[in-house]
């Protein structure tokens, strides 16, 4: 079943950049937006929580404590010694950075339709007059392979293709043992989440950010949180662009080599009944390099439906959010413009004072 919902298409802003404008088109402006730092990371002594996995995986009680901190106070944190080969994941970005090299005549190709929100092109476009990203993507279902476009996967170039095919169930099997030490963390019950994943959603989304002459006035993406359950990131290259919302303020992540950049979504937010947050984070623009990343999506499948985890709702801590079905959720998702925690928000049971 595909994504449900749709995008209005909008020109190729790497095709844009390649004109060595000075200034930047009306529609891409941010004037209104929170300040934009371009300064690099080392500048600040925040730094995004690192997990190893391997010592995750040796039940350490101590990484374990790790974990759920980072999941509970930052929403985000870095994976290390994950297990997929480095030279797998290496092939993944020399693939897709060449994609994105590819003659504009060949992209067409893979460009979205009007009914489609897969392909190149930008998601979350809903009006003709809302302002637009400094950002190409490429947005593709890879799991369960069933699920696929038929227009577009079958006809990513070798050795791509191949390489994209290890690298998706890598990130599956990366995916359901962090759910399960996520569990554990908790102390629920064993699988009591992993059993919505019979089936894993992957989507991937490869974002090319290029140059941009005014950086502190665009946006790569705005302030937004995931939909999803896991959010697995790989930065291709070595420009900086993802900042996350904490304690209030921008902080910059300077991703590791060979590491996976790992957030919580909305919907692990809801199963978790509020105890793990998805954060909000932006991708900001450099001046002289673009910047490119994959980012892929883990969640339940369209017919599944989501609420709090019956052992994480307690008398203490009452269930803080509606049951819905994850197709209607999604429906919501992709028909309105990426901003903030307004989904999730949305999504929240009032007490009786009437706030949520």
């Amino acid at each position: 079943m595909s994504e449900p919902g749709t995008s209005l298409l909008v020109p190729s802003v790497q095709e844009l950049a390649k004109q060595h404008m000075i200034k930047v088109p009306e529609q891409y402006l941010h004037p209104n937006q929170e300040p934009i730092n371009v300064a690099p990371s080392t500048t600040t002594s925040l730094q995004v929580p690192i997990i190893d996995l391997n010592k995750l995986l040796s039940e350490d009680a101590i990484e374990l404590d790790k974990l759920n901190s980072a999941c509970k106070e930052w929403g985000f944190f870095q994976l290390i010694n994950h297990g997929v080969k480095p030279s797998l994941v290496e092939n993944v970005k020399i693939g897709v950075q060449e994609f994105f090299g590819l003659p504009m005549e060949q992209k067409k190709k893979f460009w979205q339709t009007p009914e489609d929100i897969e392909g190149f092109g930008q998601l979350f476009v809903v009006s003709e007059d809302q302002k637009l990203d400094w950002a190409d993507l490429f947005f593709i279902n890879t799991l369960p392979s069933y699920a696929r476009n038929p227009r577009l996967f079958p006809n990513i170039p070798q050795p791509l293709r191949e390489n994209l095919e290890s690298y998706c169930l890598e990130l599956e099997r990366v995916f359901n043992t962090m759910i399960n030490c996520m569990e554990k963390a908790l102390e629920m019950e064993p699988n009591e989440v992993l059993k919505l994943f019979d089936v894993v959603s992957q989507t991937m989304r490869w974002n090319y950010y290029p140059p941009c002459p005014q950086p502190e006035n665009v946006i790569g993406i705005n302030p937004h949180t995931d939909a999803g359950v896991l959010t697995l990131l790989l930065q291709v290259n070595e420009t900086e662009g993802l900042q996350i919302r904490k304690d209030g303020k921008w902080v910059p992540v300077t991703p590791l080599s060979n590491a996976f950049v790992i957030n919580v979504g909305d919907i692990m937010e809801i199963l978790t009944n509020g105890i793990y947050r998805s954060i909000e984070h932006r991708a900001t623009i450099n001046s002289e390099k673009e910047r490119i990343s994959i980012a892929s999506f883990h969640r339940p499948l369209m017919n599944k439906v989501i609420g709090p985890t019956p052992s994480l709702v307690t008398p203490e801590r009452p269930a803080l959010f509606k049951t819905i079905a994850v197709e209607d959720f999604y429906r919501v998702f992709f028909s309105r413009q990426l901003k903030g925690k307004t989904l999730l928000n949305a999504m929240r049971i009032e007490n009786e004072t009437g706030k949520c």
